[in-house]
């Protein structure tokens, strides 16, 4: 199925969740993950009118840039490695998988100008994943500020691989009062007001819980 007809049922299920929760779908931004797909169907992806595009590590990014350059807006949404940093930090817009503070530090020294940062929280604290643990991300967020070249624009999780809705349900939950807990301290670096949470699996769910952004590869751009 061609990207452009995939979009479509993404953005009438986006409508139609939105339309439950009394929320607008224009507040819900679509990252299209390509970590898996060549640079021919990430292209197709920006024709059928995506913007935003998320990689996992930073030789799949900077192949694709090679060839797309900044067409898109870039997401660096896996898990960063400090040496991997200088690699990537020119090419994206957000980061969202800010999770300890040698990356911070190293996100600091290489910037020219602040870059957006979502802090990764491992709301489900499943030893495979990464982000900080939920009760440590108060003071985390707060310590970022010894950092002027990093916003922290909101927090990411990922949910936990089960069929049990109500799992992911409260995962997703807490992570928005967890956010709307840090907006409402006012730290100036800070304003904490998006949610990257939602994957092709899940997204529904995500969106009913408060994303801001959501991360679809297979049901979007295929395996």
């Amino acid at each position: 199925m061609k990207v452009k007809d995939k979009l479509s049922i993404i953005e009438k299920r986006i409508a139609q969740t939105c339309s439950k929760v009394d929320r607008d779908p224009k507040d819900v931004k679509v990252i299209a993950v390509t970590k898996y797909v060549s640079n021919e169907r990430t292209a197709e992806a920006l024709d059928a009118g995506i913007q935003h595009l998320g990689e996992n590590r930073d030789d799949g990014l900077l192949s694709k840039w090679e060839t797309l350059g900044n067409r898109p807006i870039w997401h660096f949404i896996g898990s960063l490695q400090t040496r991997k940093v200088k690699n990537i930090l020119d090419k994206v817009s957000y980061i969202h998988s800010l999770d300890r503070h040698s990356l911070a530090k190293e996100i600091n020294k290489r910037a020219i100008s602040p870059i957006n940062c979502f802090v990764q929280v491992n709301m489900s604290k499943e030893e495979s994943k990464h982000g900080i643990q939920p009760e440590a991300a108060i003071d985390f967020v707060k310590e970022l500020e010894m950092y002027p070249n990093i916003r922290t624009i909101g927090l990411m999780t990922m949910a936990p691989l089960t069929e049990d809705e109500m799992v992911i349900r409260d995962c997703f939950r807490n992570l928005k009062a967890l956010q709307e807990e840090i907006h409402h301290l006012d730290f100036p670096h800070a304003p904490c007001t998006e949610l990257s949470m939602g994957m092709s699996n899940d997204f529904e769910i995500a969106i009913e819980e408060g994303a801001t952004y959501i991360r679809i590869g297979t049901a979007l751009v295929g395996e």
